[in-house]
């Protein structure tokens, strides 16, 4: 199942797949505890529907004692030097690379993702750890002189404290280290919330945080398939002082209202519905390899995934077949054999909905020049599917599908393009194609995204600002904003 590169440098199996000992226990104060109330939950395999393991359901009376571990252990870890932080991290990241071989497959069996997505993503999720380790010496202040001359402004940078940290199930690894990563960097301790599709990943991180020298209670992990409970009581708990979450838009709004009570700080990487635009005088090759990329890393359950194809009226039918061709030929099966490039949807309601969406477009008028129907026997599968004709208003240009469907519409002129793009409550990503750098940058400007992917398929970096506008977040994970959202900024005026 795994080779030498999945053995960590101790030698020590921390992932638990090549022992059969895979963690499903809470990890509260250094220690894996049963929940609360005995309850356990089933962690299905999403190729064929049977249960992988039973892990520990999480009560309120667990979050806490979460909470009550990440902030006993509170003080000395944010008391620690950015120095020791920044090695804890650095070790963490050597054990997740290390281990990427175990970490990869146990992706593959929760999620269901293809091992060249879950081991791309274990590298990517890595080095988040890398990164903050380097940023965690980096919270700099700022010492100035007051306009009038009457004293100096000192401003100086504090960890905000206790953390909620609610990841999804696309990228249980990443969303987790993205969190995790700047949280401790910043001097922050955590309570991690893994998604119940996926806590093994997230149970998995924490035996290797440990490995890397991170004291016990300065991060603790509480599956728990009672979500709302959970982290509503944290939330109102008055130790808690930051919630970081990365969901659906609808979720997010929920949470906002809960943090308002005891006005939590708050970061949110919500829904996105990125547009993908292809001019006609764009490298219509180079625009299919971003497309391939920017539509099916993940099997497109992914909130950068692009979700509305916009082509320019003279190149779309070349686009859409040359598109449809490519996705015709992709392996689909469970993710976990070698050579499958798309493996099942994580759950039935995930496939259900897209099923759904493509039916609705065609009832509309819409068309599938490839795939379009669900098929048959075991496990949460759907073929990746290229639609042309698709109606201005049909759903599936308006929703999030998060499944490897690629609608395809047309525009004339540069101004459409902008509106079309436009034409949504969120404002995550957007992806644009064309020859003429002046138009890129032009149009990259004049759309409402946080992210824009300029002749470029993949825009996710650990270095870089991640985050979107309107109704898709708040705050900025990754690069050196991504610390600044786990510190308190401190002004003191002084003379001397």
């Amino acid at each position: 199942m795994s080779d030498s590169s999945s053995t960590d440098p101790t030698g020590t199996d921390l992932v638990g797949l090549r022992t059969g000992a895979l963690p499903t226990d809470l990890y509260i104060g250094g220690a894996a505890v049963a929940a609360s109330d005995g309850g356990r939950f089933d962690v299905l395999d999403p190729a064929t529907g049977e249960i992988l393991a039973k892990v520990a359901d999480g009560t309120v009376r667990d979050a806490i004692a979460a909470v009550d571990a990440a902030h006993a252990a509170g003080a000395d870890w944010a008391a620690a030097a950015p120095r020791e932080r920044g090695e804890i991290l650095r070790r963490a990241f050597e054990l997740m690379t290390a281990n990427a071989g175990d970490l990869a497959q146990l992706m593959s069996l929760e999620n269901g993702k293809a091992l060249p997505d879950a081991r791309g993503e274990v590298a990517y999720a890595a080095e988040f750890f890398r990164w903050f380790s380097e940023e965690a010496v980096r919270a700099s202040g700022e010492l100035m002189t007051a306009p009038a001359g009457t004293n100096r402004i000192m401003v100086t940078h504090h960890p905000v404290g206790v953390c909620v940290l609610v990841t999804p199930w696309n990228f249980p690894a990443a969303m987790a280290t993205r969190k995790i990563g700047p949280a401790l960097a910043a001097g922050c301790t955590v309570i991690l919330k893994p998604a119940s599709d996926t806590p093994l990943t997230a149970l998995a991180m924490a035996r290797i945080l440990e490995a890397a020298g991170v004291p016990p209670g300065v991060v603790n992990v509480l599956p728990a398939t009672r979500s709302g409970e959970v982290v509503s009581a944290m939330l109102h708990d008055d130790r808690v002082r930051k919630l970081s979450f990365t969901g659906s838009t609808q979720v997010g709004r929920i949470l906002l209202k809960e943090a308002a009570d005891n006005v939590v700080n708050t970061s949110m990487e919500l829904g996105g519905n990125a547009p993908f635009l292809v001019f006609a005088d764009a490298d219509l090759d180079a625009a299919l390899d971003g497309a391939m990329i920017a539509k099916m890393r993940n099997a497109g359950e992914a909130c950068t995934a692009a979700n509305r194809f916009y082509c320019e009226a003279p190149i779309a039918a070349e686009f859409a077949r040359r598109l449809a061709g490519r996705m015709s030929e992709l392996v689909v099966g469970p993710g976990t054999r070698e050579g499958v490039q798309v493996g099942p949807l994580v759950n039935e309601a995930g496939v259900e909905k897209v099923d759904t969406l493509v039916r609705g477009a065609v009832a509309q008028g819409a068309s599938a020049l490839t795939g379009g129907h669900r098929p048959d026997g075991d496990g949460w599968f759907y073929p990746p599917t290229v639609l042309v004709d698709v109606a201005p208003d049909a759903e599936v240009l308006k929703e999030e599908i998060f499944g490897p469907v690629a609608p395809i519409a047309t525009f004339e002129t540069e101004d459409e393009a902008v509106r079309l793009a436009n034409g949504t409550e969120f404002g995550l990503v957007a992806y644009v194609y064309t020859g003429d750098l002046a138009r890129g940058l032009r149009v990259s400007e004049r759309l409402e995204a946080g992210m824009v992917g300029l002749n470029r398929g993949l825009v996710s970096d650990p270095a870089a600002p991640f985050g979107g506008v309107k109704q898709s977040g708040i705050g900025r994970e990754g690069g050196h904003e991504g610390m600044l959202d786990y510190l308190e900024t401190q002004y003191i005026a002084v003379d001397w």
